[in-house]
């Protein structure tokens, strides 16, 4: 699974052509991963937050102008490993914003 985890465009003073552009970039990497067959699923995520804490499960709704940063969406993909999904990742369209991708393997159980 690859996260995105980063600043909201609206943060960062993009102008809609910016934010236009960007998503364009996200587009064609999409459509790159579709062509070589990896994508399995992902989404956009919104800027609020719920979080469900401890045993009394305490509530507390975030948004991304409280939190210091935000995950902003997924993919998930196919890889041999972690070193193919980090290849896949060199195509995230937003390094140059300072985001991240963070890769983490998912574990499938069996019953």
């Amino acid at each position: 699974m690859l996260i995105f985890i980063s600043e909201d465009y609206g943060d960062l003073g993009l102008s809609p052509e910016d934010m236009q552009q960007r998503m364009g970039k996200w587009f064609a990497w999409n459509d790159q991963m579709t062509k070589d067959g990896v994508t399995k699923g992902g989404h956009a995520l919104t800027a609020e937050v719920r979080r469900v804490t401890g045993p009394d499960r305490t509530l507390t709704d975030t948004n991304s102008t409280e939190l210091k940063e935000l995950v902003g969406g997924y993919y998930v993909v196919s890889a041999e490993d972690l070193e193919g999904a980090t290849k896949i990742a060199e195509g995230y369209p937003d390094y140059d914003l300072g985001g991240t991708v963070e890769i983490r393997e998912i574990m499938v159980f069996e019953q």
